[in-house]
């Protein structure tokens, strides 16, 4: 069962009232900025600016485990001890509000909320419309590192239950609603960027990511999401996935802001699905 919906309001954040909080003693804000095609850039930005008192989470050493070639996806999950160690050491408590941002669409702000709704810890906020709203708002960056008192007292739980593997996938036939976050011309096999093989899971639908954000780059009203989702039908389980795990947690932030029950996730996504050539692949539409 999927657990509860949360409401917009215990999800996103704006800047304004990110401000007016940056001093709550149990305020945890993390930076997540990343770019695939530099994996320097995250550190090195946040290095020369970020919002005062945030720490730094990288998605390939933090927030993600190693690959292992020919077993996993390009980003597996993080092994529940080695994040909880991580979020030990930059403080987290288990009474602290995590405020997560980037500067981009929130992918992964996105994929850290998800990790911590993983893990037990639900008291999670997202920048809405991230770096780019705070410079909006006027308001200032730091360089400054901010050590956070000790000890922590986190503890990692992780729920299972909102994942789904491979094995799931092939024998859910019709009670899956499978949702592709790609862009539609890599779902639909036209041309294919990053992994070797091209496509996307037979019975899947395209379900970019970027659509849950407007023009200015803040998430959609949870009407404006919801009408986005297609109907489940009767028994039928929602399921995320994307190239490697990572935007597809922006769907499932997406349908919980849009008040519909949490859906589950293909951790491994396409990457991973494809490492293993008997498994079917689909094209077109």
């Amino acid at each position: 069962m999927s657990p509860p919906a949360k409401t917009p309001s215990q999800i996103l954040i704006s800047a304004e009232q990110l401000a007016a909080r940056l001093d709550a003693p149990d305020l945890l804000l993390v930076d997540t900025r990343f770019k695939l095609e530099d994996t320097a850039y995250g550190r090195a930005a946040y290095d020369s600016g970020h919002i005062p008192g945030a720490v730094y989470m990288d998605l390939d050493r933090d927030l993600s485990s190693p690959i292992v070639p020919g077993e996993t996806g390009r980003h597996p999950l993080p092994d529940p001890a080695v994040l909880e160690a991580r979020l030990r050491e930059i403080g987290l408590r288990k009474a602290d509000q995590v405020i997560i941002y980037d500067d981009g669409p929130g992918v992964y702000p996105s994929r850290l909320w998800w990790l911590l709704n993983w893990l037990g810890h639900t008291k999670v906020l997202v920048l809405d419309g991230g770096l780019a709203a705070w410079k909006t708002a006027g308001l200032a960056l730091s360089a400054d590192v901010r050590v956070r008192p000790w000890p922590s007292d986190f503890v990692a739980c992780p729920d299972n239950s909102l994942l789904v593997s491979a094995r799931d996938l092939l024998q859910g036939d019709a009670g899956l609603q499978l949702l592709d976050a790609r862009a539609p011309e890599r779902f639909r096999g036209e041309i294919e960027p990053i992994d070797p093989v091209a496509g996307h899971i037979p019975g899947a639908r395209c379900f970019p990511f970027g659509a849950n954000l407007g023009a200015d780059g803040l998430w959609l009203t949870a009407d404006l999401l919801r009408a986005r989702f297609p109907l489940l039908e009767p028994g039928q389980l929602r399921v995320c996935y994307c190239g490697s795990g990572v935007t597809a947690c922006h769907n499932i932030l997406a349908a919980v802001l849009a008040g519909l029950p949490m859906p589950k996730l293909y951790a491994g996504s396409w990457s991973e699905w494809i490492v293993d050539p008997s498994r079917p692949v689909a094209t077109g539409d």
